[in-house]
């Protein structure tokens, strides 16, 4: 049986983290050998630039970071999850090119096909067989944040409020275009009803329900 990709996008402070790992366990109770690994990150290569990348005391330009999201993606996906797909293993990746999309390609205003052109080159153009958008409103996120960071997020997750609703219409955007591939989770709730709605959304790949 071949191997499955997903991924869990959405903005800062949805819970991906969270339900990434649930859905990782929820598989593995099935008999399913998973793979959890996370963007920026996943190879030591990849999370040596996820800490340049996050650090707060350094300015990057959003082409510079674009590169380096797509260096540390090449990394991630020849080392992790290429080789995970072709044993027949699932992937359940925190994050993967959509976030590089709409944060470089809504936040940054940089172009869709430019970013999408380095993936190519990097990355094979390698695209998940299914991806959960979550979702949930900008109060119940500032609490998540606030709880999570304190007075100290990261380089990303520190920029202003403005920036982070453009990339939330960026994400709302991405998967309207692509509705086979894409598929939105409310996250607000427990974690656990979070996890159901992912579970539902995830039957047709499982062939059963949550």
């Amino acid at each position: 049986m071949p191997g499955r990709f997903i991924t869990l996008e959405g903005g800062e402070g949805v819970g991906k983290s969270t339900q990434a790992a649930m859905l990782a366990d929820t598989l593995r109770s099935r008999g399913i050998e998973v793979v959890l690994t996370r963007e920026p990150g996943g190879t030591p290569g990849a999370e040596a630039i996820r800490a340049l990348l996050l650090d707060s005391t350094l300015e990057i330009g959003a082409r510079t970071e674009a590169l380096l999201f797509a260096a540390a993606r090449a990394d991630h996906v020849e080392k992790v999850i290429a080789p995970a797909l072709d044993r027949g293993a699932w992937v359940v990746c925190d994050r993967y090119i959509d976030s590089s999309r709409a944060y470089q390609g809504g936040g940054d205003d940089l172009f869709d096909d430019a970013i999408m052109a380095l993936h190519q080159i990097g990355s094979w153009g390698l695209l998940p067989d299914l991806t959960l958008l979550l979702t949930a409103d900008n109060a119940a996120v500032a609490a998540r944040l606030a709880a999570r960071d304190g007075d100290k997020p990261d380089r990303i997750g520190g920029r202003s409020a403005a920036y982070h609703a453009q990339v939330a219409e960026r994400f709302r955007t991405l998967a309207a275009s692509d509705p086979e591939r894409f598929v939105s989770i409310a996250a607000d709730g427990s974690p656990g009803e979070v996890h159901e709605r992912i579970m539902r959304a995830m039957a047709g790949l499982t062939g059963e329900g949550g």
